[in-house]
């Protein structure tokens, strides 16, 4: 059985005679509890290569204290997610529950203990008028001791003394505040947002991660496009933690994680060999054609309950609204399954490891040690003149060929605007360019989610009279759909003249 909650905390470093001042008279704090002693033994698992902690995850097995188990720890923004199991009867390996969210790290690499901490920790507790705790504070000294990593090495301790603020019931302003009062007694913020992240810095040293190089004339184009790709494959594995603890929006987050994969491989042809990255972009296109169903019928079921929820009683004839509900939660279900078998699947993960594969040896073409600014002018050059070709299609298309034509101008702006994000903070002109491709994209964005709301219109409708309910308000909304499909192209081709004058400008 697992549980789990949000922490939201900050740490600080502090020097071995630091005094901890007094925490009373805090605003909205009533009681300062008398500090509990706890000892506690924590010991880190990771992979040899520590691929947990480079994704700023921590997985460990806590004995002692108030909260003893094992502990998954998840980046939240600027909180973390933290899972617990119970400490079991081995202590060598993680528990299923805990090991499944990591999947996607770990890539079918074993975990083994990668550091021991031993903490004395003194904890006071901040209480409100009802005795609700509001915060912990804790005090620790600790005590770690790394493995040897190669057998002539001998093993590391390191010991350091820090402060960590926890949040309860409290709010988020009392984090501040209780700062400011451990700053002015001569805290530090912490150097490192873990315990495990500090002691296993030194062999962080050596990764590759780093942004590319500045030179006296720019990073070289193998450099940032590595890099760049470093940061994307990143994204993907992020949103695959998400995806596998089905947290909201993960879906969505997968499947643009890895459009931006595929758009940046097709954008730097000059920079890697298409070789090597062609397969490797139709494994993307694969895992997004996956994902597309479910997030495509959420989107659209969320908006048709809206557009219900607007319209007059007298013209919502039947169970409209419960008849959407029941689809909605049912579609997300199904397609969140559908999306985690294709997480679970074998395919999936070979994907993962030769995108890793690829960082750690580049493919570099001939373009690689190019200067970094032609290449991204090039880059984004051809981006824009594949979606003016788009564009042109799409002026002569006949109504009944004219949505697919927009829905390929549409994918073509997302290219762009990828491509321009990428060269924003090195090319002048492609914030601008990304702006006016994100603006065609959103344009073009409803009239496409237009395509499924008005399929799930006909489909509901066809259900609910085959079940004898009055399909009128079905035919309503697919009517009103159609006018917002109307709407949305007329703005397109309203905005299309100013977007051109944008692209005609990129592509000289």
């Amino acid at each position: 059985m697992t549980r789990g909650h949000l922490e939201m905390e900050t740490k600080y470093d502090v020097d071995e005679g630091f005094v901890l001042p007094a925490l009373d008279g805090l605003d909205g704090v009533a009681r300062v509890d008398p500090p509990v002693e706890h000892a506690l033994e924590a010991v880190y698992h990771d992979t040899a290569d520590l691929r947990l902690v480079r994704a700023r995850v921590t997985l460990r097995r806590r004995t002692g204290g108030p909260d003893a188990g094992w502990h998954l720890k998840l980046p939240a923004g600027s909180a973390r997610r933290e899972l617990h199991a119970p400490l079991g009867r081995s202590g060598k390996k993680p528990p299923q529950a805990l090991a499944a969210p990591v999947v996607g790290l770990l890539r079918g690499a074993p975990t083994a203990p990668v550091a021991t901490l031993r903490t004395r920790r003194v904890v006071t507790s901040l209480r409100d008028t009802d005795g609700r705790l509001l915060a912990e504070v804790a005090d620790d000294t600790v005590t770690a001791t790394v493995p040897a990593a190669e057998p002539d090495q001998p093993t590391e301790v390191q010991t350091w003394r820090e402060v960590e603020v926890e949040l309860g019931e409290g709010g988020v302003e009392l984090l501040t505040v209780v700062g400011d009062r451990l700053t002015a007694a001569g805290a530090r913020p912490a150097a490192f947002v873990s315990k495990a992240g500090r002691v296993l810095a030194g062999r962080l040293i050596g990764d590759d991660g780093a942004p590319a190089k500045r030179r006296k004339k720019g990073p070289r184009a193998g450099e940032f496009v590595r890099s760049a790709l470093r940061e994307q494959v990143a994204a993907l594995q992020a949103a695959d933690v998400l995806l596998r603890t089905e947290q909201p929006g993960a879906v969505h987050q997968v499947r643009v994680a890895a459009r931006r994969l595929r758009s940046t491989l097709a954008a730097f042809r000059g920079v890697l060999d298409r070789e090597a990255t062609d397969p490797l972009r139709e494994e993307l296109s694969w895992l997004g054609g996956q994902l597309a169903r479910a997030r495509d019928d959420e989107v659209a079921l969320a908006h048709l309950r809206e557009v219900v929820a607007a319209q007059p009683a007298e013209l919502v004839l039947g169970p409209v609204a419960a008849r959407l509900q029941q689809s909605q939660l049912r579609e997300e279900r199904a397609g969140l399954d559908r999306a985690l078998e294709t997480m679970a699947e074998p395919r999936y993960l070979r994907l993962l490891d030769a995108l890793h594969d690829l960082l750690a040896d580049p493919p570099f073409a001939e373009r690689a040690g190019d200067r970094l600014e032609p290449v991204l002018q090039d880059a984004v050059a051809r981006s824009v003149r594949r979606l003016r070709r788009r564009m042109a299609t799409a002026r002569r298309a006949l109504d009944g060929d004219r949505d697919e034509a927009l829905h390929d101008v549409r994918t073509a702006a997302k290219r762009v605007r990828y491509a321009a994000e990428i060269a924003a903070a090195e090319l002048g002109g492609a914030k601008a360019l990304a702006r006016a491709a994100k603006r065609m994209q959103k344009v073009l964005g409803e009239l496409q989610d237009t395509v499924v709301t008005r399929e799930l219109c006909r489909r509901s409708g066809v259900a609910a009279f085959a079940d004898g309910e009055n399909s009128f308000t079905f035919g309503r909304l697919h009517a009103l759909e159609q006018a917002r499909a109307e709407r949305a192209e007329r703005e397109f081709w309203t905005l299309e003249p100013q977007v051109r004058r944008v692209l005609k400008d990129a592509a000289r």
